[in-house]
């Protein structure tokens, strides 16, 4: 595998565009995090367990309103982002909801040099919903949490199920399952916080930028469950925990879902079962 830099450039682009839309539909968010509301769902939490006193950091963080619930919750955090609207926009929810967080605007594999030439290491590596589907090389990826994590560190991976991805919004089977790492050329990211509504924004959704085009096209990378796996357990960490679940946190990704009051979506009746979202837990040698 390699790593496509000039992907990865084209995807910051697209992806500065859609966080304006997207941050136009969370007008009061600081002060819903300043309130004690949380954004995170029990999945990632439970496979963090407790974080408090620990240094926590949370790769494509995007906006960073997951990883400040997290500083809410004790840790010491410190969120990376390919998009530079994205740590803006981290950044000043960090000022405004009074919760402190390092944000760093980086590719996440220059990243991983800059923190080991500094010598840098955390207890706690976190990455979350539609974080991996941006990695051009995922066996570099996983050598590069490896070398963030402290001895008995983790890493805490929830994410969108790759079977669902090879599923068109109307749930029909057109996308291929074994990508082999070769990238797929997007039209630009969407607004999926318009398409999921009060779901992925609890304090209020605010209807902001409607109809909103991504000027910018994007490139994604499938991974296999087997790809993400081996990769983990190829840079020597132990996996703890893995899990499968029928149903997204926030997002809606197909016709006919249907929200619960839980903010999970699910299946329309009738359509059976898919694993939409998988989670797991690895750590290094002590």
């Amino acid at each position: 595998m390699t790593i496509r830099r000039d992907l990865h450039e084209a995807n910051r682009r697209s992806w500065n565009a859609a966080t304006r839309a997207h941050d136009s539909h969370k007008l009061g968010q600081a002060a819903y995090l300043r309130a004690g509301g949380t954004t995170l769902f029990s999945e990632e939490l439970d496979l963090l367990g407790d974080v408090a006193g620990q240094s926590l950091v949370h790769l494509q963080c995007n906006g960073g309103p997951d990883t400040l619930s997290l500083a809410a919750r004790g840790a010491r955090v410190c969120g990376v982002d390919i998009s530079d609207e994205a740590i803006a926009s981290a950044r000043q929810l960090s000022a405004d909801s009074d919760l402190p967080g390092e944000f760093v605007r980086a590719d996440v594999y220059d990243f991983f040099a800059e923190a080991a030439a500094a010598g840098r290491r955390w207890d706690v590596a976190f990455a979350s919903y539609g974080a991996l589907c941006w990695l051009s090389d995922l066996d570099a990826w996983a050598r590069g949490v490896a070398g963030l994590l402290a001895p008995g560190g983790r890493l805490v991976v929830v994410e969108f199920h790759p079977i669902a991805a090879a599923h068109d919004p109307d749930l029909v089977r057109r996308r291929r399952y074994f990508w082999r790492g070769e990238p797929e050329r997007q039209e630009g990211i969407g607004d999926y916080v318009a398409l999921s509504g009060a779901a992925l924004v609890p304090w209020g959704y605010t209807d902001g930028v409607t109809d909103f085009q991504n000027p910018h096209e994007c490139h994604e990378f499938g991974w296999t469950l087997g790809e993400v796996l081996g990769a983990v357990l190829g840079a020597g960490l132990r996996l703890e925990a893995f899990h499968e679940w029928p149903y997204t946190n926030g997002c809606r990704f197909f016709d006919g879902m249907v929200e619960r009051a839980d903010r999970r979506w699910v299946l329309p009746a009738g359509v059976p079962d898919l694993p939409l979202m998988y989670g797991l837990r690895a750590r290094t040698a002590e």
